[in-house]
């Protein structure tokens, strides 16, 4: 029988065993490392005493019993010959027992259980390579947990230098620049057309900008401002003066097409763990660099959660610790391959400031926001316009724009929510702020130029309430206000205007439709549908967190499995110009496996104003469309 401290060794080395696989390779949840080693901390001791003090041999104890019994016959009986009468029993009688016990006492060796030794992690004192084999199993665990969680702390990234292309409209692209060497300034940023076409375009390189200088106060970033002179669609080379270079291409004229693009959320880097991996990689963008090229995506909506200030462990609360964690996703050895030539435009949610957030703009969230402005917001489309108004909401942090056939309003769900504690249904609970609402309102009910048959709404939580698990940090937390949005995308539908929410942060995928009720004024043409994809690269639930509960919000697919999940979106208009075709394309893990498309909804209550295109004073000067 295993002594006590083999039993402690064999219990704590299955409890780092299990927490560590699900730590490096489904959840980072920032409890995982203390636990894991606190109990390598009780098994390192109780493996060395179990080892040193669990006997080798087995004390084998038979003990063999012989009774032998003594008996006395009696003779003395008569007989009786009468005829018919039976022959007199003969008696005996025992009269004595003899006990013989026999001990045989033996040692033998204890089985192997080779097997048994690897799987436990617990000492087996018969063998010290399999006891050290085990042993170096729990304690490589325990590095790798280490690893992930330590490394990666000493890439602060301070000296990175990189450009990304951000928002890119028909007239104008902003390119956002780190470079912390003042040595390199002033930076000179010049493109040209990659496909010039003589003699109309000039196809030498251009100088379209720069960058004086930059400062901690912005953590060494700028953003410029590149005016596009070509008109139509067409692809710019571009490079800088410290040796950065990439591509854009601009997007349709508005009420064109066809227009692509990519949607997902959530990054965390080494998820699944290798430990092969540098310790900024992120495995999620090797998948998505095989995607795009062949796609011809214009842009990749990031629905938030680009960091996870709380994963691995929630270090410190400082505005320096939350622009680490952008420089280390900058720097990853995956990221120029899905941000070189690939613009990006990205939403606020809570990972950017801290777990289910809910507070506004008190305690840490300055902190989480100044980075987010820097490298985030100001690289991003235009400010959305104020309700019944040309010009942008001041202090807005949501926006809008226009491109192709489509308009996209991407909505800030942190900054103005109640608190996720308030009653689901309490009429007063807003995750938009009042100003927000009445601006997303007026852009839905806004008329669109010819050729614009869809309002994309990028959430980065989901619209659904489909979700069970936390469903009061989604929509479904909100349910008044969801069904005040609701009746307005069902209005602008009648109108022939098809309305499609993007959404994330759930580690799931999970498309719904919400159909007007029954009996209602308006037609069924009317629904409005939701994708929801994430994470980019992140654990997914091995248990399915969805399921339709009501009419309301309907199931189309849902799928949860998938480390790395993110939809290509892609519009066009058909031939007969009334209506319009949106495919959504799921990946996973690079491949893709489902698809589906959905059409505009046709015309049932006629526009009466004219519209005005969404975007950048540029595009609103150009876009105009009877």
């Amino acid at each position: 029988m295993a002594i006590s401290q083999t039993r402690a060794a064999a219990i704590s080395s299955i409890g780092i065993r299990a927490l560590s696989y699900f730590f490096l390779r489904w959840a980072m949840l920032p409890f995982g490392p203390a636990l894991i080693f606190t109990l390598f901390a009780i098994y390192l001791p109780t493996f060395v005493s179990g080892f040193r003090k669990e006997p080798k041999y087995n004390l084998v104890d038979e003990v063999d019993v012989v009774v032998t019994e003594t008996t006395i016959r009696d003779d003395n009986a008569e007989a009786d010959d009468s005829p018919g009468e039976p022959t007199p029993h003969v008696s005996e009688k025992v009269v004595a027992e003899q006990v013989d016990i026999q001990e045989t006492i033996s040692i033998e060796k204890r089985p192997m259980h080779a097997v048994r030794t690897l799987l436990s992690g617990a000492p087996n004192p018969r063998s010290l390579a399999l006891s050290a084999l085990t042993f170096l199993i729990n304690a490589a665990l325990v590095g790798f947990v280490a690893d992930r969680l330590f490394r990666e702390r000493y890439y602060g990234a301070e000296d990175l230098s990189f450009a990304r292309v951000g928002y890119v409209g028909e007239h104008e692209a902003k390119l956002l620049i780190r470079e912390p060497d003042q040595t390199k300034m002033p930076i000179n940023i010049q493109i040209h057309l990659k496909d010039p076409q003589p003699p109309f375009d000039n196809p030498l390189w251009q100088s379209v900008g720069g960058v004086r200088w930059t400062g901690n106060e912005t953590d060494y970033t700028a953003v410029v401002t590149i005016p596009l002179r070509n008109s139509g669609r067409r692809t710019y080379e571009w490079k800088t003066s410290n040796n950065h270079t990439g591509e854009f291409t601009t997007p349709p004229k508005i009420g064109e097409g066809p227009l692509t693009f990519l949607s997902t959320s959530c990054i965390v880097s080494r998820l699944p763990y290798n430990p092969a991996d540098h310790p900024l990689a992120i495995p999620g963008m090797r998948h998505l660099a095989k995607v795009p090229p062949s796609l011809g995506a214009q842009f990749m909506l990031f629905l938030g959660d680009f960091i996870y200030i709380d994963v691995p462990r929630y270090w410190a609360k400082s505005t320096e610790e939350y622009r680490k964690k952008y420089r280390q996703v900058y720097a990853s050895p995956d990221w120029p391959a899905v941000g070189q030539n690939l613009s990006w435009i990205h939403v606020l949610d809570d990972h950017e400031i801290q777990n289910d957030w809910s507070a506004n703009t008190t305690g840490v969230y300055q902190n989480a926001i100044d980075p987010f402005n820097h490298y985030h917001a100001a690289a991003n489309p235009p400010l959305a316009k104020k309700a019944d108004a040309l010009s942008a909401r001041s202090g807005a942090t949501y926006y809008e724009f226009t491109q192709g056939p489509a308009s996209f309003f991407l909505l800030d769900t942190r900054t103005y929510r109640s608190n996720n504690k308030v009653a689901f249904t309490d009429e007063a609970k807003t995750m938009l702020g009042a100003a927000q609402l009445e601006d997303f309102i007026a852009w839905l009910r806004r008329p669109e130029p010819k050729g614009v048959k869809w309002k994309i709404v990028a959430s980065s939580v989901p619209f659904t309430k489909n979700w069970g698990v936390n469903t009061q940090d989604t929509w479904g937390g909100f349910l008044a206000e969801r069904k005040q949005i609701l009746e307005v995308m069902w209005d602008t539908a009648s109108r022939g205007i098809g309305v499609v929410v993007l959404s994330g942060d759930r580690h799931e995928f999970a498309a719904t439709k919400f159909p007007p009720p029954m009996n209602s004024t308006w037609p069924e043409s009317a629904t409005v549908f939701e994708f929801s994809a994430s994470p980019l690269s992140q654990f997914y639930s091995p248990i399915g967190t969805y399921r339709q509960r009501d009419a309301e919000d309907v199931e189309i697919k849902y799928i949860n499995k998938g480390n790395s999940k993110f939809g290509a979106i892609t519009i066009e208009n058909l031939e007969e110009g009334e209506q319009s075709d949106l495919k959504y394309r799921l990946f996973i893990d690079g491949e893709e496996v489902w698809n589906t498309v959905i059409l505009s909804p046709p015309v049932v209550i006629e526009d009466v104003k004219p519209a005005i295109a969404a975007g950048s004073w540029w595009e609103r000067l150009f876009a105009w469309r009877s």
